[in-house]
């Protein structure tokens, strides 16, 4: 077995974290993407943009807030003109 090294073991510790926070964000995207089209049926382009380029807190705000508003508009009320 070869021997790993500290700083290839952070290495490799930091891909793998990356790794996770990758996949959880996808997941994120995923499960709003779906409560989003079963709330309001087919999103517009402009929606799908959004989602596609969105980070992580974006996610959790918007996912929190499908919850509650009553349209697509609401729901992203913070965003930019679209």
């Amino acid at each position: 077995m070869r021997y790993v090294t500290t700083v290839e073991r952070f290495e490799i510790e930091k891909r793998f974290q990356q790794g996770v926070e990758q996949s959880l964000a996808q997941g994120e995207y995923k499960l709003l993407k779906k409560q989003l089209e079963r709330r309001f049926g087919t999103l517009p382009a402009w929606v799908s943009d959004k989602l596609s380029s969105a980070g992580e807190q974006d996610l959790e705000r918007w996912g929190e807030a499908v919850l509650t508003e009553p349209t697509l508009d609401a729901v992203f009320n913070d965003s930019t003109p679209h």
